[in-house]
């Protein structure tokens, strides 16, 4: 426990979703199934982008990483969490601590950005499919994905230090799962002010950027599809952009209502059950949303369930 007026403590107490002794072994076999569904169905897209020829377009390239981007999120915050689940004492060492909220910030803002260029990737095949191929080149794919993680670790870089340059007097229990900005900054006896400014800019301008993306392309995609004819154009140009369209409005919604409440409206008990949904349930639903309802993915994955062994060259 930290006490006088410190600036550093050694460690935190994590209290969790609950802290009722008898949910701890329910919960932790719920989000035990929940992290394995998320790891299996991202590892599973990741593999069969990689080894499948017919999943080499620059949708497919971009929806491996958001699968990584996604398995990567899960993974700064489940291992742990799930730890606690089943031990008395619910502690991360400080340096953890910030660990776990650069790798959060990471992931979080590459994921916020990789649903713009994926946004953007729609865009360009229903109102240009003609120029398609040329529009979203190689270079240009390898450019935008870059961009998202170099957008995520300049975040973390900066809001990181920030948020932990404050001082903690008399209490070290963290009000949440993991670590994060709010919880974190509510323990501070000093003037947060200054961190809290760092975090809510970085995260209004990064929503506000990402969105204004998402808008922009589908309110072109939105004119494109009104100018089709027929209805049967009109409905397979929707399909193409359907599930993700579901996805950017549930993943948002959840950030706007997370980061960009009144501090006097905000309560961490609601934060935590927004953060469950972001940072687990969604990366578990990601790959069902976006692949395994489409016709090309579901091929592979039969063609990769019967003869595995062809498609990594084992003989």
């Amino acid at each position: 426990m930290a006490s006088g007026n410190l600036t550093h403590v050694s460690e935190f107490i994590l209290m969790g979703l609950s802290q009722r002794p008898e949910l701890q072994v329910p919960l932790f076999f719920i989000f035990l199934v929940i992290y394995m569904l998320t790891a299996a169905g991202n590892l599973g897209i990741i593999t069969l982008t990689i080894v499948n020829s017919r999943l080499q377009t620059p949708m497919y390239f971009f929806l491996r990483h958001l699968a990584v981007i996604n398995l990567g999120d899960a993974t700064v915050i489940a291992p742990k969490m799930l730890v606690n689940f089943l031990v008395s004492k619910k502690t991360t060492i400080y340096y953890e601590c910030a660990i776990q909220l650069g790798g959060f910030l990471v992931f979080m803002v590459a994921d916020i950005f990789m649903l713009a260029v994926m946004a953007y990737d729609r865009y360009v095949a229903i109102c240009n499919p003609l120029l398609y191929m040329v529009v979203v080149s190689r270079q240009v794919c390898l450019l935008l994905v870059s961009l998202t993680y170099v957008l995520g670790f300049f975040t973390a870089t900066v809001v990181t230090p920030c948020v932990f340059s404050v001082s903690y007097c008399s209490s070290n229990i963290i009000n949440h799962f993991y670590c994060d900005n709010v919880p974190l900054l509510a323990l501070s006896c000093s003037d947060t002010y200054i961190p809290e400014t760092v975090v809510f800019l970085f995260s209004g301008t990064n929503l506000l950027f990402s969105m204004t993306v998402v808008l922009i392309s589908y309110f072109n995609i939105i004119l494109a599809i009104l100018r089709i004819r027929s209805s049967e154009g009109r409905k397979k140009a929707f399909s193409t952009c359907a599930s993700h369209m579901m996805a950017v409005t549930v993943f948002y919604g959840t950030l706007l209502f997370m980061y960009l409440q009144p501090r006097t409206n905000h309560s961490l008990d609601t934060d935590k059950m927004a953060s469950v949904f972001y940072t687990l349930v969604i990366p578990m639903l990601n790959p069902v949303i976006y692949s395994f309802r489409n016709k090309d993915v579901k091929c592979a994955l039969k063609e990769f369930s019967k003869n595995p062994c062809q498609w990594f060259n084992i003989t």
